[in-house]
Order: C-alpha cells, then structure tokens, then sequence
C-alpha cells in the first residue's frame, strides 16, 4: 500500500484557478506512475491526467486538454494539476492515484481500474 494524500481543492467562479497537489510517501526520485482522476455525484469515475514521477511524457483527458496542466517534483514525489478556465463541469471530487513502476498503456489511457493505490480527495467546487 502506497500513501498518497491530496490537497488543493475548493471553490471558485467559472473562468477561475485551482492547483492541487498529490505527494506520495517514500524516497525521492522513486518510481510512481501517478494520475489525477474525479467523480462528480451520480456519475462513474473518470480520468483528467497522469504522467510518470520520473518521465515528462503527460497523458490527458480529452475535456481538459489546453485547460489543465500536470506536472511533477521528483524530488518530492509530488504530482501537481493546474487547473485553468475552470468550468462548471469541472465539480466533482478530484483523487489522485499511484502504483509503483512504469505507466502501463491502461494507466496511460486513465483508466482508474489500473491504479490500486488512492487519495482520500479533495472537492472542486465551480459556480457559474
């Protein structure tokens, strides 16, 4: 089992920014294929973003590409999601997963059956 732990979330107008971050315990520079995922009430679990802690190859969702931005601190083991233009569907609850070693083409895809190890999520709340 991995500990990961997110932060970042809350509320903002449409039009707005958020950043949140997802560290994950152990030593520096190890290997974490890791993706941001959510869920909004009523729906199923979707991918936004995932990239390799170590890698700088970026993987996105279709409805977040040119909005949003993944990116990481090796040295930390910490995974960021920069999230511009925020939108109104963009509210759900953002998890963020990791599983040790290399990015699988399923976790490549975000498909969030691919990753065993998960956040407890941070809300992300955006009025119109």
């Amino acid at each position: 089992q991995v500990p990961v732990v997110e932060s970042g979330g809350g509320s903002v107008q449409a039009g707005g920014s958020l950043r949140l971050s997802c560290r994950v315990s152990g030593y520096s520079y190890s290997s974490y294929c890791m993706g941001w995922f959510r869920q909004a009430p009523g729906k199923e679990r979707e991918g936004v973003a995932a990239m390799h802690i170590l890698q700088i190859s970026t993987y996105y969702a279709d409805s977040v590409v040119g909005r949003f931005t993944i990116s990481k601190d090796s040295a930390k083991n910490t995974l960021y999601l920069q999230m511009n233009s925020l939108k109104p569907e963009d509210t759900a609850m953002y998890y963020c997963a990791a599983e040790t070693g290399w990015c699988t083409d399923s976790m490549k895809s975000l498909v969030p059956g691919a990753f065993v190890n998960w956040g407890q999520g941070t809300q992300v709340t955006v009025s119109s």
